[in-house]
């Protein structure tokens, strides 16, 4: 009996979240490390079900950094960064396409799908929603870098996502762009998705990855900031709080909250449904970035 009081509270505590989150979209972004791990992925996919099911509009975006790694080892490639940017030469960005749209981003509508869910893979061969430009890198030392096939989202065709959408479907992003010569251009993952989110309109931004969100302290997990505005993030940057791997994906959520994104937030995904946690209770689990109130 008290289990069951205590699963009748989740429900109710849940209650007026769904209300005021019900028809509004929101963008999750998983990254290649998060899905490494079934166990979390099929967790974290049974939660996107869960929002679709209950009236909220949920937008998948994916990486694939692993799996790319991986695949061009095998290819006898060794995979090379600049300033946290893949190199994309023509024989990188094959490999690239074909593990992001051939393996990755199938894998995940299949298993939405199988969880009873429903899913439209949307990417370069299928309905190409993001049209991009080519990035130049930058080293060290500020000189620029040719990156080859990288690129950065420009626009994005909002109605090949609504249509997912309106037909009751969650539509799963690849993070590979077209260029303006029709060829594929390689994106960052956080980049497409806050972009995704402001040109959506989307109610929240959801980072998942393998950390618990900014911590102060970044030895100390207790240290977690659960709430920050933009100009807090600045110098919490400043400061060297926010630092490394952190700085893109926390960008990332700063960009999105000034293009008009309600909220941005990143959560670990390691966390059991910590997506759901996150959305419909009054703590959360996670650190939460806002415009300047």
């Amino acid at each position: 009996m008290q289990t069951a009081r205590a699963k009748a509270a989740v429900l109710i505590e849940a209650l007026p979240y769904i209300q005021e989150f019900s028809g509004r979209t929101v963008v999750v972004k998983v990254g290649g490390a998060a899905m490494d791990r079934e166990d979390d992925l099929s967790n974290m996919l049974l939660s996107v079900v869960f929002l679709s099911q209950v009236g909220i509009r949920p937008v998948l975006v994916h990486g694939g950094g692993p799996d790319i790694s991986r695949a061009m080892k095998q290819a006898g490639k060794e995979p090379v960064f600049v300033r946290g940017q893949r190199v994309t030469d023509a024989e990188t960005l094959e490999i690239v396409e074909r593990v992001l749209v051939n393996t990755v981003n199938p894998r995940l509508v299949a298993t939405v799908e199988a969880l009873g869910g429903r899913a439209v893979g949307l990417h370069t061969r299928n309905g190409e929603p993001l049209l991009g430009e080519k990035l130049l890198g930058e080293a060290e030392d500020g000189s620029p870098v040719d990156l080859g096939s990288v690129g950065r989202v420009v626009s994005v065709r909002t109605r090949v996502i609504a249509a997912a959408l309106d037909a009751g479907a969650v539509p799963i992003i690849a993070p590979l762009a077209v260029g303006c010569d029709g060829g594929a251009l390689n994106c960052n993952a956080d980049g497409v998705a806050w972009k995704v989110a402001a040109e959506l309109k989307a109610e929240k931004l959801v980072l998942l990855s393998d950390v618990p969100g900014i911590l102060r302290d970044p030895q100390d997990e207790t240290s977690l900031i659960s709430h920050v505005t933009q100009a807090a993030v600045e110098q919490l940057e400043a400061d060297g709080v926010i630092s490394g791997g952190m700085l893109p994906k926390v960008d990332a959520c700063v960009q999105a909250v000034a293009a008009g994104v309600h909220k941005a937030h990143m959560i670990d995904g390691r966390i059991p449904h910590a997506l759901l946690l996150e959305i419909f209770t009054d703590k959360g689990v996670g650190t939460e970035i806002v415009r300047e109130s």
